[in-house]
């Protein structure tokens, strides 16, 4: 009687490399590429929310156009660049940007808590910190080319449309470039925030909930009329963005507590950051 055959595993001969199984982070970058382009919603939401965005700003300066000549004389002179480049990007684009964008980052990750399909993902990839790391690094990248392309067009249109009246503004005058990038990075800014409250609850509903508190509601509430109370309403992305984008005229005298231009770039940097740090700690620790 013979003992049965069993098959040995391969050895490493000499010279011979033994092939890695594990991921490499381009393939989890491909991956989460994938996943993101793979969820229905994606795929509409980006165009319909471009749509609707430039459709706002377009709006704006087709209404300066017809109104231009009942504008009276102190309207005209503060108009370039003051409403000009107001209507380039609009607070109603702002908050309507924000809101989505900041939406669709969390159904990265509560739609794979929902479906279940985060238990297949971590068993490919048990290395979470680096999956996450991974679809952070594929949201924050196409939620910039997006909020570039969408104000830029913005732009573009917008001014057409004044030119008209010769009442619009170029990328050469002063400020208009940091109130352009100050309105683009706002879509990752959400796109990253929302990915990290989704973490934090990994509940679609009660995710956009929180974040429509944090991003839109709670902003509006705030005022300036103490210094306390304008030291929180300036730490909200939003009104960081109001003060990043707004150009006042020459002669205008800033409000005795509108924070500096650096404070409300690093408020804006701070924000995602806070969201990724804490996204990458909670997914390390906690079970599914």
């Amino acid at each position: 009687m013979t003992a049965p055959l069993t098959a040995s595993p391969p050895t490493a001969t000499a010279g011979t490399a033994v092939p890695d199984a594990r991921p490499r982070f381009l393939d989890l970058l491909a991956a989460e590429w994938t996943k993101l382009w793979s969820l229905r919603s994606m795929r509409w939401a980006f165009p319909v929310t471009a749509l609707i965005v430039i459709g706002i700003s377009a709006n704006g300066a087709l209404a300066d156009y017809r109104n231009w000549p009942n504008y009276s004389e102190d309207i005209r002179e503060q108009f370039v660049p003051t409403w000009a480049i107001r209507d380039a990007f609009p607070i109603t684009s702002a908050t309507v940007l924000m809101m989505i964008i900041a939406t669709l980052g969390a159904l990265t990750v509560t739609n794979e808590y929902s479906s279940g399909m985060i238990r297949t993902t971590l068993a490919a990839v048990p290395a979470r910190r680096s999956m996450l790391a991974a679809k952070m690094m594929v949201l924050a990248g196409v939620t910039t080319a997006f909020g570039v392309l969408v104000v830029a067009v913005s732009f573009t249109l917008s001014q057409a449309i004044l030119s008209g009246r010769g009442v619009s503004v170029g990328l050469g005058d002063p400020e208009v470039l940091r109130s352009l990038a100050s309105s683009a990075v706002l879509a990752p800014v959400s796109a990253l925030i929302g990915l990290g409250v989704g973490v934090l609850l990994r509940h679609g509903a009660a995710t956009v909930a929180v974040t429509a508190l944090a991003l839109i509601l709670l902003p509006s509430f705030l005022t300036e009329n103490e210094q306390w109370t304008a030291a929180l309403k300036y730490a909200m992305p939003l009104n960081a963005w109001t003060n990043l984008c707004a150009i006042a005229p020459s002669w205008m005298q800033p409000a005795p507590y509108v924070p500096s231009l650096t404070h409300s770039w690093i408020v804006l940097a701070v924000w995602p950051v806070v969201a990724v740090a804490l996204a990458l700690g909670l997914v390390h620790r906690r079970d599914l």
